[in-house]
């Protein structure tokens, strides 16, 4: 069986109004995708409290999956006609697979030190005496193929030690925060504002044997760390820099990721208030700074 997928670049204020109308046209599937996903364009949908946000990035991508004998032209000449709205829409023709095993063989071991890799659950860790995180493409972002998560991953097997309180601030998967606690971080607390990310990081926790606590940005009672780890994007990290400084304690570190090599200068300038800050590393085009707290 094979399937009919629309991609139609609409406003916020137009993709749900789309959406349901597609539905009601008997659409398999509809979903809102960000427009420049993956670019430096991305925009960081956030929601600190006391932040006012939309409700679907301004720029978005609606992605409509119809039956292969769908007829196209009728189904967007009725979707129009109802929501008074004429698009452009790209048409991709997909293969019916078997969507399980074509996506494990896209995912294999990622390496990240000699002595530490990302397994997903179906494949043995490489090397037997390494450390091993468990973690399954799922609810939420980070899996450690993309740079600013490899560099942090990275950061932490050289640097994290027993003696360490660590704050993940928008965990994801939570990633980040379970290698920690596998490293030995004494005690490792991970936030995120998306109710998904903590549900898809208290799973990893359990299925990787880890004591992490979790928690939602309103559940959330901030203290100070020895360390605190941030693998989000450049607005969010501007916006959040005297929050985020805050739950450093003195002599205690940072580490900034989710920022783009062009941007070096100005995320340095904004937490050099607080930090002394360096380059850790640059790779792909983005880069992973750390400092410490003056």
């Amino acid at each position: 069986m094979r399937f009919k997928q629309l991609k139609i670049k609409v406003d916020s204020e137009k993709a749900d109004l789309l959406g349901d109308a597609f539905f009601a046209e008997d659409a398999l599937s509809v979903s809102v995708e960000d427009q420049f996903e993956g670019t430096e364009f991305e925009e960081p949908i956030f929601n600190e409290p006391g932040m006012e946000v939309e409700k679907l990035w301004q720029h978005s991508l609606l992605v409509v999956l119809l039956t292969e004998d769908s007829d196209i032209d009728q189904i967007v000449s009725n979707v129009q006609k109802k929501t008074k709205l004429n698009f452009d829409y790209e048409i991709e023709n997909i293969d019916d697979q078997d969507w399980v095993r074509l996506t494990q063989s896209q995912f294999e071991p990622i390496k990240i030190t000699d002595k530490l890799f990302i397994v997903p659950s179906w494949h043995e860790l490489p090397v037997a005496d390494a450390t091993g995180i468990i973690l399954d493409p799922g609810l939420a972002f980070g899996t450690g193929s993309h740079p600013t998560t490899f560099m942090c991953l990275e950061w932490l097997a050289k640097n994290v030690s027993a003696t360490d309180n660590l704050l993940d601030y928008g965990c994801g998967s939570g990633i980040l925060a379970i290698t920690a606690a596998k490293l030995g971080a004494k005690k490792v607390t991970g936030v995120d504002i998306d109710k998904q990310a903590i549900e898809s990081s208290l799973y990893n926790a359990e299925v990787n044997q880890t004591q992490v606590n979790f928690f939602l940005p309103d559940k959330f009672n901030p203290a100070t760390y020895d360390i605190v780890i941030a693998n989000i994007l450049s607005n969010p990290l501007r916006m959040l820099a005297s929050a985020l400084s805050g739950y450093v304690c003195k002599g205690g570190k940072i580490v900034l990721s989710g920022i783009l090599d062009s941007q070096i200068e100005e995320m340095s300038s904004i937490y050099q208030e607080w930090f002394d800050m360096q380059v850790y590393k640059v790779m792909d085009g983005w880069v992973c700074l750390e400092g410490i707290k003056r």
